[in-house]
């Protein structure tokens, strides 16, 4: 017999609460399995299996290699398994994850556990709308809020609830003791404007919640490479800016202005290209003034032909929707969301960090001369070689 699990993720504890809660008394042969990390500086985490009637077992889970996150893994698979074991004594079970565990190394975990016992159908993170603008305003590290997953987590609480936020298919409105207001709302379907929102109160809430889950293509969705970015929008006093370019960021000029683009909107993500990393694609992940730019590779326009079909068919496919003659995939792909955005100003100060016409001649007549000069951009990212 093969088992429904759902994932619950969410770093407000009173929405996460609220929907297992929901989910268990939608289904009474239900059962719910929480790990609570906060215990991980004794050395374990506790475990709680609960029902809609209340606790049935609770007890510690040793750490594995020093790391909470890896203990959840070891110890998961094992427990769900035996609640497939049990077969129709237990109906569905509801993952409900600790506050700062994000649902995707869960859900890809689940979905790759080869036996058939296991069926991860769906994916949700339960939102206070009231709490979204703080928290993702928050650029506090996890560390010092009390809710990192491990001694090496660099995480801030801005970017991990960015994270929760737009991976899950849907978000579960909990409202808790401050209402929320139409700029909450704007905030939240701008952020993530393919995600259903409903309450654990709604009447169909079960059904969307177990529709079932593709990790592959969540995977996709959120990917630097193949995100599906937001269009650009306002309402409310939320504005959101889509700035896309062809030509490649002056290295020295973008890194002077990174920290007033990433204090300029609430949240930005995208993709972009510098002039003496031709060859590599950069994602920009920025929340609550904390921004984070990562190496992922080398543009398909870089690689041979006889590469491609090792290529994910996303990513292809991503590639061709925009394809230039002459650059290819490469090109300025960013996304700006916050309350109150300066659309002009941020416009102006991107297209400011852009080649200049005469420095954009130069590079097209010797593309290799800017690779021999380090930029800012190597404390960032590994050197070119």
């Amino acid at each position: 017999m093969t088992l429904p699990v759902v994932l619950v993720a969410g770093l407000h504890a009173d929405a996460r609460r609220a929907t297992v809660d929901a989910l268990l008394r939608a289904v009474p042969r239900g059962v719910a399995l929480h790990h609570d990390f906060s215990t991980a500086p004794a050395g374990t985490l506790h475990r709680t299996l609960r029902d809609h009637s209340g606790v049935l077992t609770s007890g510690p889970a040793p750490l594995v290699n020093d790391c909470a996150c890896c203990a959840l893994r070891e110890d998961l698979l094992p427990e769900l398994e035996r609640l497939a074991d049990g077969g129709e004594l237990c109906a569905l079970a509801v993952v409900e994850l600790w506050d700062s565990v994000e649902p995707r190394s869960v859900a890809e975990l689940l979905s790759t556990a080869g036996d058939g016992r296991l069926a991860l159908v769906g994916v949700v993170t339960a939102v206070d709308p009231a709490l979204v603008h703080p928290c993702l305003a928050n650029g506090d590290d996890l560390a010092g809020a009390g809710l990192a997953a491990a001694r090496e987590d660099e995480r801030t609480v801005g970017d991990t609830f960015a994270r929760q936020l737009e991976y899950a298919p849907l978000l579960a409105l909990v409202e808790g003791e401050a209402p929320p207001d139409a700029a909450d709302r704007a905030l939240l379907t701008q952020l993530h404007p393919l995600a259903r929102l409903t309450g654990p109160g709604h009447p169909a809430f079960l059904r969307e919640v177990t529709t079932g889950f593709d990790a592959s293509a969540a995977a996709a969705r959120v990917h630097p490479a193949t995100a599906l970015l937001p269009q650009e929008g306002e309402a409310a006093g939320v504005s959101t800016l889509v700035w896309r370019a062809d030509r490649p960021f002056h290295p020295g000029r973008l890194y002077a202005a990174l920290p007033d683009l990433a204090c300029g909107a609430l949240r930005s993500r995208g993709r972009f290209w510098l002039a003496d990393r031709c060859e590599t694609l950069l994602s920009w992940q920025a929340a609550g003034g904390a921004l984070c730019v990562e190496a992922l590779g080398p543009w398909l326009a870089t690689l041979p032909e006889a590469a491609w079909p090792d290529v994910p068919s996303a990513r292809r496919a991503a590639a061709l929707v925009d394809w230039h003659p002459r650059l290819g995939d490469r090109g300025q792909h960013l996304v700006f969301t916050s309350p109150g955005l300066d659309t002009e100003a941020l416009r102006a100060l991107l297209e400011s960090c852009l080649l200049t016409d005469a420095e954009l001649a130069a590079h097209t007549a010797d593309p290799a001369h800017w690779a021999h000069h380090g930029s800012d951009f190597d404390r960032l990212l590994e050197p070119i070689r």
